[in-house]
């Protein structure tokens, strides 16, 4: 990854991997996506490569970024959809020209229009959010137990019962903070 900038957190569920570009949303928020060029760098990370990204597009994509995050937070709450989100979900699937390619290993790969447009790109996650949001998966939509983060992610354990968004990252903070709060509680030893 390219110096100066906060690290990716890579899932494997592409819509909710992209709403993870902007963390700590309930605390000091991290943007992940800070320029066009990180958002073109996450794109290639996640099988997407696009040529470029120009600010405006940045901006669609932020603007899908937190559509999905709406949408997938309200059907983890199994709260009505906000209408502006499912708008603007729809709008990007709608507006790009992607398709699925099966590769000779026999991989779904997705295949951009051959200008590789970053509106081409959105579609295939605002797709992917629509598959998820739907319940056409197996798996269940959740909010991450971290006070400062509750990010949506997409739970795809055998139980359905993880917690965490990412187990390195929030799972270990709020562990750790556990445990310092509890060493706080217990007498010193021998005094």
């Amino acid at each position: 990854m390219r110096a100066g900038f906060p690290e990716f957190r890579l899932g494997s569920v592409l819509a909710t991997s992209f709403t993870a570009t902007l963390t700590e949303r309930r605390g000091d928020a991290v943007e992940r996506i800070p320029t066009p060029q990180r958002l073109v760098d996450w794109l290639a990370v996640n099988g997407l490569a696009v040529e470029s990204c120009t600010t405006a597009q940045l901006e669609l994509a932020r603007e899908l970024r937190e559509s999905i995050h709406a949408a997938a937070t309200a059907a983890a709450l199994q709260e009505a959809l906000p209408a502006a989100a499912v708008q603007i979900i729809n709008d990007r699937s709608i507006q790009g020209r992607a398709a699925a390619v099966l590769t000779p290993e026999g991989d779904r790969r997705w295949q951009l229009s051959s200008a590789s447009r970053v509106e081409d790109a959105l579609s295939v996650i605002a797709a992917d959010a629509i598959s998820i949001i739907a319940g056409e998966r197996d798996g269940r939509l959740a909010l991450c137990a971290s006070p400062t983060c509750q990010a949506a992610f997409f739970d795809t354990s055998q139980s359905r019962t993880r917690k965490w968004c990412d187990m390195n990252t929030c799972g270990n903070r709020q562990k750790k903070a556990r445990f310092n709060a509890n060493r706080r509680k217990k007498p010193a030893s021998g005094q």
